[in-house]
């Protein structure tokens, strides 16, 4: 595998074109990023449970419909999948109503962590979605261990939402920081930062765990990367909603697809120009994805992606 993501999925009802519709779509950080990667060429793999219900088997079809593969398909006959209602303002702002908790279904534990696919995979990715309910928490962290201790690359999506833990911001934050030092690089929005003391906070935490913190906005003020000490930023692109749901999704799936595609595999890999490459492409990926409102059918192709950057290049 290029990259194997490990971590929650649930599916969202997204609004409709009328009052009280809403479509179905598949969703879970890691999940989109699995699929994100996919579409932009990468051989990519999907680590997590989901219930035995007719949307736990939608979930699946959805993740080999996008040519990723599956490396525990077995489902939990006792749960039901976790689904999330959201709702957009005007603006672009989302609010979600959870039918389930984010990791109530998935009970993923270690042996359901493939050791030597992890190890011969060329990125880990997770989401902290996995690390609200155990086992699911050490079955997230022990892959990423692992990914780590084999020199590979490994990535965390730092994605709050209160509900994960019960409105308690002292345990996300510490299970967000014991997870540090097996990670290289960090992903937040510029809103979740406040959920681990803010951007100087984050800074502090990167230089101490030796790791790169990249923070989206998908807004006007574009995407930004801590790294050994300096700050790399890029613009941001008109959009026409702040976070459609996926859209960091698509971003980030874009930023770990360029990376491997130039060689990335680990952190003494980086350079200064790949990240910035890096996040430029993530960007555009991010911002095609909010264009067509986020979700799983939003997430862009390499195509998509190179075509909007050699306009942006000739300055079209």
């Amino acid at each position: 595998m290029d990259i194997i993501c490990v971590g929650e999925m649930l599916i969202d009802f997204l609004p409709g074109d009328e009052s009280g519709v809403y479509i179905r779509k598949a969703g879970g950080a890691p999940a989109n990023v699995a699929i994100a990667a996919s579409r932009n060429g990468l051989k990519s793999g999907f680590c997590g449970r989901v219930g035995d219900d007719d949307f736990g088997r939608f979930l699946f079809d959805t993740l080999r419909d996008n040519g990723v593969a599956i490396l525990c398909p077995d489902v939990v006959k006792e749960a039901v999948t976790t689904m999330a209602f959201v709702t957009l303002s005007a603006d672009g702002d989302r609010s979600f109503t959870f039918a389930r908790k984010p990791g109530a279904d998935m009970f993923l534990t270690r042996d359901h962590v493939d050791r030597a696919q992890v190890v011969k995979s060329r990125i880990i990715h997770a989401g902290s979605c996995s690390l609200s309910k155990d086992p699911a928490a050490d079955a997230t962290v022990y892959a990423m261990e692992q990914g780590k201790k084999a020199g590979k690359l490994v990535s965390f999506d730092v994605n709050y939402r209160n509900v994960m833990w019960d409105d308690n911001l002292q345990a996300a934050t510490a299970a967000v920081q014991k997870i540090l030092p097996a990670i290289d690089l960090l992903k937040i929005s510029e809103e979740e930062t406040g959920m681990v003391g803010g951007e100087e906070n984050i800074t502090a935490m990167a230089k101490e765990n030796g790791i790169s913190v990249v923070v989206e906005t998908l807004g006007a003020k574009g995407a930004r990367c801590y790294w050994k000490g300096q700050i790399i930023n890029i613009p941001g692109m008109k959009a026409t909603c702040v976070d459609a749901t996926g859209a960091g999704d698509a971003f980030w799936g874009g930023f770990l697809a360029y990376l491997i595609n130039h060689g990335v595999e680990t952190p003494d890999d980086l350079t200064e120009e790949i990240l910035m490459e890096a996040l430029r492409y993530g960007n555009i990926a991010g911002w095609l994805c909010v264009q067509k409102k986020g979700a799983i059918e939003s997430l862009p192709t390499t195509a998509e992606i190179e075509a909007i950057k050699r306009k942006m290049d000739l300055g079209i």
